[in-house]
């Protein structure tokens, strides 16, 4: 079943002598419950495509459609709606709020949308992430590690139909970056969630279903690793 369809995206900054493509036709389709790896140089346009995708930068042309719907038909409010309940955003510096804990760093997209927190939810993530115990906790008194995992709670707090990781552990140490990847490996298994990873990290890569390189704002191959 096609949960995302990408089609004929592009995104152009500037005008003229100054004009950048940073996505050039790019088109794609993802099934549900699939993990795809997109890779590709620096400034290939990898992280554009990832913010179109979730909702965050709109496109120059070109259409994204999300569970059969047309994300950028939606008006600016319902926008922020489809980026709180259908997308979660992990990025490499974890974005958290510093003067919020841990709890409620991980129940804020709930919290915005005027929802009450599922208790039952918020404790299975807990555990998951290894987070028990650290409810309190201010970001800057967990470690890196720590704070990706609060960062993953976050995105995966509203049960997305689609998980967007930016270079998810391009901050972290070997250790911590393999037990993030298995985490997010372990949420898209246990809650069937699209997962959809930029990585430089060709470890992670190959651990994927399948991998997208994107090279000059181009689809350059597409790769079924595992059926």
């Amino acid at each position: 079943m096609e949960i995302l369809k990408v089609e004929n995206l592009c995104k152009v900054y500037g005008k003229g002598e100054n004009e950048v493509r940073a996505l050039d036709n790019v088109s794609f389709s993802v099934s549900k419950g699939e993990f795809v790896a997109i890779i590709g140089p620096s400034g290939s346009g990898k992280s554009t495509l990832l913010h179109i995708i979730g909702g965050v930068d709109k496109p120059t042309s070109g259409k994204v459609y999300m569970d059969g719907c047309d994300v950028y038909s939606r008006n600016d409010e319902q926008l922020a709606v489809f980026r709180r309940r259908q997308v979660g955003l992990i990025y490499q510096f974890y974005n958290l709020i510093p003067v919020l804990n841990v709890r409620e760093n991980i129940t804020l997209p709930v919290l915005m949308d005027g929802r009450k927190v599922d208790e039952k939810r918020l404790r299975e993530l807990m555990d998951t992430l290894d987070l028990k115990g650290r409810e309190k906790h201010l970001p800057n008194e967990l470690s890196g590690g720590q704070q990706q995992r609060v960062s993953i709670g976050r995105a995966l707090m509203t049960a997305p139909a689609v998980v967007l990781a930016d270079e998810p552990t391009g901050n972290l140490d070997s250790k911590n970056s393999r037990e993030i990847v298995e985490l997010l490996k372990f949420s898209n298994k246990k809650y069937n969630q699209t997962l959809i990873v930029i990585t430089h990290d060709e470890s992670i890569a190959l651990q994927a279903d399948r991998i997208i390189s994107i090279e000059d704002g181009r689809v350059a191959r597409d790769e079924v690793i595992r059926a």
